[in-house]
């Protein structure tokens, strides 16, 4: 099997980013981004998704954490493209369903080709410590536009912020991880009719 692995760094007069991936890996995490509330969301994308996520930035973290963030969801979205090939054999759909006490959400994606988000989460505050809750749109975009992906995000329901947020995270990565898998029946088959995405 061909290793899915990928090194991708961005630099821009805002962000210097660096992301290593490995979309076969068992869930080992680092990361050094300078938004811990950032780190610890992605932290389950790694574990949930056992991929193996190495994510270094330095940012204008000064003025806020906006463009980090939204920087590295574009970086993220860059590295998977990369790490995934052709996509042959490519499962391409994945979707999960997961609770936290009280909250619950839906998140379900397609390696389609197209870039495409929905993302309904009513937060029941602005901000969870010192960050902004409305970045995690512009993180999720950042990733839609750069992994080519349809990815639909709904909070079904939550009382608390970080359990909202949380529980889209968790099924995120559950969601990459069922998507990102390699299909034994469909070895060497694109997952089109079209006969490409």
């Amino acid at each position: 099997m061909v290793e899915r692995k990928a090194s991708v760094e961005r630099n821009t007069l805002e962000t210097q980013i660096r992301v290593d991936i490995n979309l076969d890996g068992t869930g080992k995490s680092q990361f050094d981004t300078g938004v811990p509330f950032l780190d610890h969301m992605m932290d389950q994308i790694a574990r949930h998704g056992l991929i193996d996520l190495d994510i270094k930035a330095v940012g204008d973290n000064e003025i806020d954490d906006h463009h980090t963030v939204e920087d590295i969801g574009i970086t993220l979205g860059q590295a998977v493209t990369k790490a995934l090939g052709d996509k042959k054999g490519l499962t391409r759909y994945g979707h999960s369903y997961v609770p936290l006490d009280e909250a619950l959400s839906r998140v379900v994606i397609d390696f389609s080709g197209r870039p495409g988000l929905e993302f309904n989460v009513d937060f029941t505050r602005a901000m969870i410590g010192k960050f902004d809750v409305d970045l995690f749109y512009e993180f999720f975009q950042g990733f839609v536009n750069h992994a080519n992906v349809s990815l639909h995000i709904d909070n079904l329901r939550g009382r608390n912020a970080h359990h909202q947020i949380e529980t889209v995270f968790k099924a995120f990565g559950r969601a990459l991880r069922m998507a990102l898998e390699l299909d034994p029946r469909m070895a060497g088959q694109m997952p089109s009719t079209k006969g490409a995405l």
